[in-house]
């Protein structure tokens, strides 16, 4: 039988010593480019949480917009952006958060997410984890209900999914 996942897996295209050497960038800009591979990713993407009651999707910036907004519609949801500082309007949260090199934060308008509203957040990659718990973390402080994560891939050799807690599941569509 034949991994359904493969046409998808295909459409990712595999780029040595980007942005530095020894790292393989995993570029999804010509599965973004296939309307049929896309839809099929998004599909995919939906399947954990049909019927799960999802009724907000949380893109992390920037391409956790694509797959999100997509899957939002898909799942009859509305969409919030989780930014980086400085683009959207106040009131806002902020959570910070580390990263190898430094540090980083994340924002929502403080009226993005209705307490309680049961929420997904979606991210393209889940490398070392730092971006998709702050994401947890801005969620959980908006008052909604954290359903999961979605994520397209994860880099398992990173450990991002031991900085998740919680009961919420992280779904990955692909590990490489």
């Amino acid at each position: 039988m034949t991994d359904p996942l493969l046409p998808i897996q295909r459409l990712i295209r595999s780029v040595a010593d980007f942005p530095k050497p020894g790292v393989t960038f995993r570029d999804v800009t010509p599965l973004l480019a296939d309307a049929g591979g896309f839809a099929r990713c998004i599909d995919a993407l939906a399947e954990p949480w049909q019927g799960s009651g999802v009724q907000a999707v949380c893109g992390i910036e920037s391409r956790g917009f694509i797959f999100g907004a997509a899957l939002a519609q898909k799942l009859h949801a509305g969409f919030v952006p989780l930014r980086k500082p400085g683009k959207l309007p106040p009131p806002l949260v902020t959570v910070e958060y580390e990263l190898e090199y430094g540090r980083d934060a994340l924002q929502a308008r403080s009226d993005a997410l209705k307490p309680g509203e049961r929420t997904l957040i979606v991210d393209d990659v889940l490398a070392t984890g730092g971006t998709l718990a702050a994401a947890r973390e801005l969620v959980e402080r908006l008052d909604a209900v954290l359903v999961g994560a979605s994520v397209l891939i994860e880099l398992p050799a990173l450990g991002g999914r031991s900085r998740w807690s919680g009961e919420a599941p992280v779904h990955s569509l692909l590990r490489y």
